[in-house]
């Protein structure tokens, strides 16, 4: 079978939300490709558990790769798709100089040759990510999370994923009631369950996450303690009449964590909801922040009733632990 490789040449910043757009548009799969630069700082205190090959991609820019069924007009999709790239400026994400490309490929050259780079990821003192296909022996103290993420974003290597993980890491103690908003493969639901979190609910607005993410949850042998839902954000905890919690969950409100990580505009739509159902004492990890919009979101979680706990940063990423404050 053919298809249509759609290419964008564009920033780091504003990756995530072109890649959300081809989704939308009916890609059936979407790669993503960073600078391979020497020069960019890594963390190596977890050891070098996988290696990308270098590449030309200068300091700071991306190329996005959406594959599409060779039935589709990629002429009409890329004149659909620039307008929307380029709105992204009216929300001071900066696509940069976006270079747009089409060609024609086998399904053999993109559907499973991305994998032989996804290999096991250490991503902090206990965690790792094993894919299934690969053989992994953990070693002492070490909890695996299998990962088969298809179609869904999340696989641990973007600083995003694995900046929640860590800090899921530091604050999860054991038995809390944990809410994952915009799940996508399921990792941070897994991950919670790994490090001791007593159930899960782990949301999210795309079919295809849902059902990747519930694929990986039984993976992990963790149906039992992570329910997976379609959800509009929080949408799911109100039936939309009175505001009355919306049918049997897993997790029983308010809940002691949740955890986010999307987009920074996203994150600023529903913090007060996050808030409402949170208990006192309850922490709020918010990731997928952009450094250009640190302060946006760490004025709007002030203004919503949080307190700051910490920062945590990777590269140009930021995630944020908020607590909502005890009951005077």
């Amino acid at each position: 079978m053919k298809w249509h490789e759609v290419t964008i040449s564009t920033t780091e910043e504003a990756q995530e939300m072109i890649s959300n757009f081809l989704h939308e548009m009916g890609a059936g799969g979407v790669s993503i490709e960073e600078s391979g630069s020497l020069n960019k700082p890594r963390d190596t205190s977890l050891g070098q558990w996988y290696e990308l090959p270098l590449n030309d991609i200068p300091e700071g820019q991306a190329v996005i790769k959406g594959y599409f069924h060779e039935d589709t007009d990629t002429g009409a999709l890329l004149e659909a798709l620039k307008p929307r790239i380029e709105q992204l400026r009216e929300f001071d994400i900066d696509p940069g100089d976006v270079a747009y490309s089409a060609a024609v490929v086998d399904d053999e050259d993109w559907a499973t040759a991305w994998k032989q780079y996804f290999k096991p990821l250490r991503v902090s003192d206990t965690l790792t990510i094993k894919p299934t296909w690969e053989t992994y022996e953990a070693g002492e103290n070490e909890r695996i999370i299998e990962l088969d993420p298809g179609m869904a974003f999340g696989t641990g290597t973007h600083p995003t994923t694995a900046l929640c993980l860590q800090t899921l890491e530091s604050v999860v103690r054991g038995g809390e009631e944990v809410i994952d908003v915009g799940t996508g493969s399921g990792i941070l639901a897994i991950g919670a369950c790994r490090l001791g979190a007593k159930s899960v609910l782990a949301l999210d607005l795309d079919p295809v996450a849902v059902s990747s993410a519930t694929e990986n949850v039984k993976l992990n042998d963790l149906s039992g303690q992570v329910e997976v839902r379609l959800s509009d954000l929080l949408g799911v905890l109100k039936d939309g009449t009175d505001g009355e919690v919306g049918g049997s969950l897993r997790v029983t409100l308010p809940v002691d964590l949740v955890v986010a990580n999307i987009l920074a505009e996203i994150i600023l739509l529903f913090i007060d909801d996050v808030y409402a159902a949170l208990r006192p004492g309850g922490i709020y990890i918010a990731s997928g922040v952009y450094k250009n919009k640190e302060s946006d979101v760490e004025e709007g979680l002030v203004r919503s009733g949080f307190e700051i706990v910490e920062k945590r940063r990777d590269e140009d990423w930021i995630a944020f632990v908020a607590r909502k404050p005890q009951v005077v």
